[in-house]
């Protein structure tokens, strides 16, 4: 599914901030934000803008923006006001008639507005070891890799309540995907495929990690691990590793077009020598947000001195949800996010 970064959704609680007399908490789906107190009420219609939104400054953002300042678009993060977590903008829905559109008048609760608002997402700067050079896009056959967080679709714990699943950690690194089709082997970035240069951090680690070696060891054509590269120059090395290093945590069936279920994973994996990102359990879906929320605190497995990003969940076995997609989300640590300035 496309992230949508702002769309119209309704306000489903409100509750007091203790100590704050302007303010207070606000949910919309399941996250959590602040407003001004008395602007909404339960059950008005919003619009919601997520945090990684960059927005334009125009007639309805200017708040945003400091005065003299010749920034073009805000970044919207992660905050904490009087001791409280806010993860996103809540706007009134008049908002909307700033912008010259026709379907205004048609547009509906979870209806995605960001092109209509000129909303786009924050992508971060890459390094020129990261950059490389493009082959060409992202492969059309291969899914690209990126997890919907739960509290845009908090309808999925209800929904798959008791399912079997497994967590891992969600490492703050960069996508990469490696794949063998038709005698081919491939590596990409979140958004490309990249041609093999001296200084492409993720053609070393492959090299390095004898990954196509591995893969045409198993005799498989039409097959893709995706997975996270971190290490030096990526995301400012919180793991402290020495080189790049791949850590798996897809593989995908091309001819078939699914991943391959857990176990299959894991030994595949194993056999062929890949490390994978760490494993932290195997579990039933239970819970609401706020219990996700607070289970993806902690420290990384492959440093105790770093905050671990987040989570990220998965069925033991593959499954598809209708209009959705692959049953997977992610949980980000919002600790994380505030130390990091996310």
């Amino acid at each position: 599914m496309e992230r949508k970064l702002a769309s119209i959704q309704k306000v489903a609680e409100l509750s007091p901030i203790t100590g704050a007399d302007k303010i207070e908490k606000c949910k919309i789906l399941g996250w959590d934000c602040v407003v001004k107190k008395g602007e909404f009420q339960v059950g008005d219609m919003c619009v919601y803008i997520e945090i990684d939104s960059l927005i334009p400054k125009t007639i309805w953002s200017g708040f945003l923006f400091k005065e003299g300042t010749t920034v073009e678009r805000y970044r919207l993060k992660t905050c904490k006001l009087r001791g409280q977590i806010s993860q996103g903008l809540v706007l009134p829905i008049q908002v909307l008639y700033n912008a010259e559109h026709s379907k205004i008048d048609v547009l509906g609760e979870g209806d995605d507005v960001s092109e209509l608002l000129g909303i786009i997402k924050y992508e971060p700067d890459i390094s020129p070891s990261l950059q490389g050079l493009m082959k060409g896009s992202f492969p059309c056959w291969i899914p690209k890799t990126d997890e919907t967080r739960i509290q845009s679709e908090p309808w999925l714990l209800e929904r798959k309540k008791d399912a079997s699943i497994y967590i891992t950690e969600k490492l703050d690194g960069s996508s990469m995907t490696c794949y063998l089709n038709e005698d081919v082997f491939g590596v990409c970035s979140r958004n490309m495929d990249m041609t093999e240069t001296a200084n492409s951090a993720y053609w070393y680690a492959a090299r390095r990690q004898q990954i196509e070696q591995s893969m045409r060891g198993e005799e498989r054509q039409g097959w893709a691990i995706q997975g996270e590269l971190i290490g030096p120059g990526i995301q400012k090395n919180k793991y402290e590793l020495k080189e790049p290093e791949f850590r798996a945590f897809n593989i995908y069936n091309i001819r078939e077009g699914r991943y391959l279920d857990l176990m299959e994973f894991l030994n595949t994996c194993e056999r062929i020598g890949i490390p994978t990102v760490p494993l932290l359990g195997l579990e039933s879906v239970r819970g609401n947000v706020d219990f996700w929320v607070e289970k993806s605190k902690g420290k990384s497995e492959l440093n105790p001195n770093a905050d671990r990003e987040g989570l990220v969940v998965r069925g033991v076995t593959e499954e598809a949800i209708e209009k959705y997609g692959r049953f997977s989300f992610k949980v980000i640590n919002p600790e994380f996010l505030l130390k990091n300035g996310e």
